[in-house]
């Protein structure tokens, strides 16, 4: 694609912004209240089994892409190791060679360790860099990654907690020196982000299981792609949900999934204007805030503080918070088939859509595929596809347990 960056430091500061109908990287609608944040592709769902149940993943049962939805379900899989494979085009509506891959794998150390590794890589494609005045500056194809290390641990044998470390890299403009729209020197940026992960798993009467999970993700330092731009958050978020299994007989199985999320970013202000509609500025030359707080804080105080600063109150806090469910059904745990929803609110980005996909599990291998509908006429997210590989493995000598052999 031929697709014009403005090398302006907004731009900078959400960390991509495109020239087209005022839509995201994230698909959403940038026109209405949204909050934004450098690196928001860590926040696109990268396996098709999630994908297709709505983006509900923080309680559903664990596989290989647990490292992303919810280290700590990891230590509950069943298999010794695996690893999975996903790969999603994105905004292909608009432009051909935007891509996520997603690379996860996991290895049991013993009954109640479990340990993880994971690459997530998305592809911008080939951009064309162009000045204040559309001037042709440059072309180039920005990358960004995050790669992650997991461990997950049981504590009893109904519920488990975990952690990731990871490293991220944003390279939107390599060394690109912008002096004429005010950039001194461009470069990638760089954070190190933290997960941490609850799940809690019990067997029911009659054949069913509850699973309850919680997480918040991308505990890290703020990003800058220059040294005169503002450092900006990375999407920190939290999420809780449950996901709860029938057996409907012993060759049928149905899960309904559910997850609430909220970004743990400071919301922009509403800030003084003129009759003009321009900002007004105070004698420092900072812009003087109407309503809400102000966004440039430390980590700990935007992480917390997210859930009071919003300009209309508590309305607005609410109107912060998205929900996804979905379904799955299994057939004889060979053949599955799902189908999901996902809502954010019209003035914080306006997603919504419904999801469908088909799983398949033989032996030690197994595909998923994922499509998305969304409720607006020729939205950029249309048409979205994922497709995810598994290889799980059960080759290993069984271990035994350290509780065992403290017993001992």
């Amino acid at each position: 694609m031929k697709l014009k960056l403005i090398l302006l430091s907004c731009a900078f500061s959400i960390g991509f912004s495109t020239v087209f109908a005022q839509i995201n990287i994230a698909g959403q609608d940038s026109s209405r209240r949204v909050i934004t944040t450098a690196v928001p592709f860590l926040l696109i769902a990268p396996d098709a089994r999630a994908g297709a149940m709505g983006d509900a993943g923080v309680a559903t049962s664990p596989d290989a892409n647990s490292t992303y939805w919810n280290i700590a379900k990891l230590t509950m899989i069943e298999d010794d190791m695996g690893f999975s494979l996903s790969y999603t085009p994105w905004l292909g509506k608009i432009v051909n060679d935007m891509s996520l891959s997603y690379l996860s794998g996991y290895y049991r150390i013993n009954k109640e360790q479990t340990i993880g590794l994971s690459l997530s890589y998305f592809d911008l494609g080939d951009v064309q860099f162009t000045d204040q005045n559309g001037e042709y500056l440059q072309d180039f194809n920005p990358k960004e990654f995050s790669l992650s290390g997991s461990y997950s641990r049981l504590l009893t044998e109904e519920m488990s907690v975990g952690v990731t470390l990871k490293y991220i890299h944003s390279n939107l403009t390599g060394d690109f020196v912008g002096n004429s729209v005010g950039v001194d020197d461009s470069h990638p940026g760089n954070s190190v982000a933290a997960d941490i992960g609850w799940y809690w798993n019990k067997d029911m009467a009659k054949n069913s299981n509850l699973a309850l999970g919680a997480t918040i993700t991308n505990i890290g330092n703020k990003l800058t792609y220059s040294s005169n731009e503002e450092k900006v958050f990375i999407p920190t978020a939290l999420r809780f949900g449950g996901a709860y299994k029938m057996g409907l007989d012993p060759y049928n199985t149905l899960t309904l999934a559910m997850d609430f999320s909220k970004l743990m970013v400071p919301t922009p202000p509403v800030y003084e204007v003129d009759d003009n509609g321009s900002v007004i500025y105070d004698q420092n030359d900072n812009p003087i805030i109407a309503r809400g707080k102000d966004p440039n804080r430390t980590l700990i105080s935007g992480m917390f503080g997210s859930f009071t600063d919003a300009p209309d109150g508590f309305s607005e806090e609410m109107q912060e918070v998205m929900w996804s469910t979905g379904l799955e059904y299994w057939y004889k745990d060979l053949f599955a088939v799902r189908g999901g929803y996902f809502w954010e609110h019209k003035n914080k980005g306006d997603r919504k859509y419904f999801t469908m996909g088909l799983g398949l599990r033989y032996n030690v291998f197994g595909v998923d595929f994922a499509y998305l509908v969304p409720m607006e006429r020729e939205h950029p997210l249309a048409e979205t596809l994922r497709f995810s590989l598994h290889f799980n493995f059960n080759n290993m000598q069984s271990q035994e347990s350290i509780m065992d052999e403290d017993t001992k």
